[in-house]
């Protein structure tokens, strides 16, 4: 089955790339539906462009609260018709008024192998616990930050002279490679949450 699915971003968009160029070689049965950006003018918004794929941008600044902007949101992907909503480095925390429209069907990538290491900073603090192996997870959204069912989860080792902005290469690196591998196992059906 080829599934139908939004993209959420904030920013460069490297791993909505990296889903478009899985896609472009036939390893992803994906069509992306929409991009919807909550910041005007980044870079990810002219990766989708260029890609063909329709764009929004819904400015969380324009919004009184949290769950005003996320019914905005999700009015855009009920009207691009997704039936999944992929997370690629949103920066907004989503409320109950997307994950109950879309149950075990939003998923996000982060920086970290969770459930430790969750926030906007893993990877630096991963570095400075001083732990050995650092990595990224993909899961399952619920209505805590950098929490729910995990699907995938890809390692990287980290050296003693390693530098925050290596470490964070390299997880970004496997975060490529997972991604789109999560997305083909729930496209295939081989997903279950128990």
């Amino acid at each position: 089955m080829v599934v139908a699915a939004g993209v959420l971003i904030s920013g460069a968009g490297t791993n909505l790339q990296a889903i478009l160029d899985r896609i472009a070689v036939g390893r992803l049965a994906c069509t992306l539906r929409v991009v919807i950006s909550n910041r005007p003018g980044v870079p990810g918004l002219g990766r989708a462009e260029r890609a063909g794929v329709p764009t929004r941008v819904i400015d969380h600044r324009s919004f009184a609260g949290r769950e005003e902007f996320d019914g905005a949101i999700l009015a855009a992907l009920r009207e691009a018709e997704v039936e999944l909503v992929l997370l690629a480095g949103f920066d907004r925390l989503i409320t109950h008024t997307l994950i109950e429209a879309f149950p075990l069907r939003i998923m996000n990538i982060h920086p970290a192998l969770l459930p430790a290491f969750r926030g906007l900073q893993a990877p630096a603090a991963a570095r400075a616990y001083g732990v050995k192996i650092a990595g990224a997870s993909v899961h399952f959204v619920d209505e805590e930050a950098d929490h729910g069912p995990i699907i995938l989860q890809g390692a990287v080792p980290i050296g003693p002279d390693d530098t925050e902005a290596e470490v964070r290469d390299r997880i970004l690196a496997v975060e490529h490679e997972i991604y789109p591998t999560a997305i083909q196992f729930f496209a295939e059906g081989r997903l279950e949450v128990e």
